[in-house]
């Protein structure tokens, strides 16, 4: 049923987007009613925002026009073959040479972490929908979208990062960091590097946030688990003063050092001036914006006198745009990046972006 419908919706080519939170069961389906192009301007609008890396560019709002929520229970059966997409070795010296750029770069300034980047096309013409049931199977615990727009493109993904969750004025959001490949019953032991990449993003979040929210907290650093990877997390959350509203807190949050660097402005100008491509909406972020939710006070239906006392909350629930790919006719393209600071070493750089790259590798 679900799946039906957004082949019919691509086939006008009107904009769709299709979203299963993470450990959910259900699939939010979001159809605009035309294909106009609607950006945000102030963060008070309403809709499935889809934001690009640089925040100088426009952010795309689908409204909720038409919008449902129910299960895809009758997967499509596909045929495993194990086809090997090995990047190119020119690709590994260009990725190698723009990592030891980043660590000079760190050394000889007050820049403490750069995350640079790469793209990989790899030429497929499966069915994006049933790229996106594979998502859906394979990353239980991840945010799984695929997103549409005639005027902009095609996407999917499954991230692990949540920008940030506001339920009413409360927020919560997370500091992640550093990579492992998962291995059964093996013990994790992070090294100091990791540790310290892992803490700059912890802190750069608190030191957002402090001005704008009160009672903050930050949890200790765990390992947390997405698909066949292993990262440090932080869970930290607060609420928004009385003068603050979502749009502030995305604004001093993004781009985060998890997904950028630090100093923010110096390692984006690094990126912008070094990486030699387009990030697009790779490192963004996508979500809920200020969708309505009301909620009765009393559920009591004797009590018919309080039963009219309802609140209407507004929620958003924000993600960071990673291990995501874009989907033209008859190309994938992947975009993979890694934390850099003055103990990277090159080729272990290299090696955890086709590690991350084997979660879009593996339903493709």
């Amino acid at each position: 049923m679900i799946l039906k419908k957004l082949k019919e919706h691509l086939d006008k080519k009107l904009p769709f987007v299709a979203y299963r939170k993470s450990n959910a069961i259900s699939v939010n389906v979001i159809f605009q009613n035309d294909d106009r192009l609607h950006t945000v301007s102030d963060f008070t609008e309403s809709g499935f925002i889809f934001a690009p890396f640089d925040a100088t560019q426009k952010a795309i709002l689908l409204p909720f026009d038409e919008t449902f929520e129910g299960e895809i229970t009758n997967f499509e059966s596909a045929n495993i073959i194990n086809e090997i997409y090995d990047p190119s070795a020119e690709a590994k010296k260009k990725y190698e040479q723009l990592v030891q750029k980043a660590i000079e770069t760190i050394q000889d300034s007050e820049i403490e972490k750069i995350v640079v980047s790469r793209k990989e096309e790899i030429d497929s013409k499966k069915d994006s929908f049933l790229l996106f049931q594979q998502l859906l199977i394979n990353y239980p615990t991840a945010f799984v979208y695929i997103w549409f727009h005639p005027k902009v493109g095609f996407w999917a993904g499954a991230t692990p990062e949540t920008l940030v969750s506001a339920k009413g004025n409360t927020i919560t959001t997370m500091s992640l960091a550093g990579t492992r490949k998962f291995q059964e019953n093996v013990a994790v032991s992070w090294n100091q590097k990791e540790l310290e990449e892992q803490q700059i993003v912890t802190d750069y979040i608190k030191n957002s946030l402090l001005d704008l929210t009160t009672n903050l907290v930050v949890s200790e650093a765990e390992t947390h688990q997405a698909g066949s990877l292993l990262h440090l997390c932080s869970m930290i959350s607060g609420r928004m003063t009385t003068t603050v509203n979502i749009g502030d807190i995305i604004t001093n949050l993004h781009p985060t050092p998890a997904i950028c660097g630090f100093p923010t402005e110096a390692a984006k100008t690094f990126i912008l001036a070094e990486e030699k491509y387009d990030r697009k909406f790779y490192a963004g972020y996508l979500g809920e914006l200020n969708k309505r939710e009301e909620t009765t006070r009393n559920r009591n239906r004797k009590n018919q006198e309080n039963s009219a006392y309802r609140t209407v909350r507004s929620n958003s629930e924000l993600y960071v745009n990673l291990r995501c790919m874009e989907l033209t006719d008859d190309k994938r393209i992947l975009y993979i990046g890694g934390g850099i600071t003055k103990d990277s070493n090159p080729e272990s750089e290299w090696q955890e972006t086709v590690a991350k790259s084997q979660i879009m590798k593996r339903v493709l």
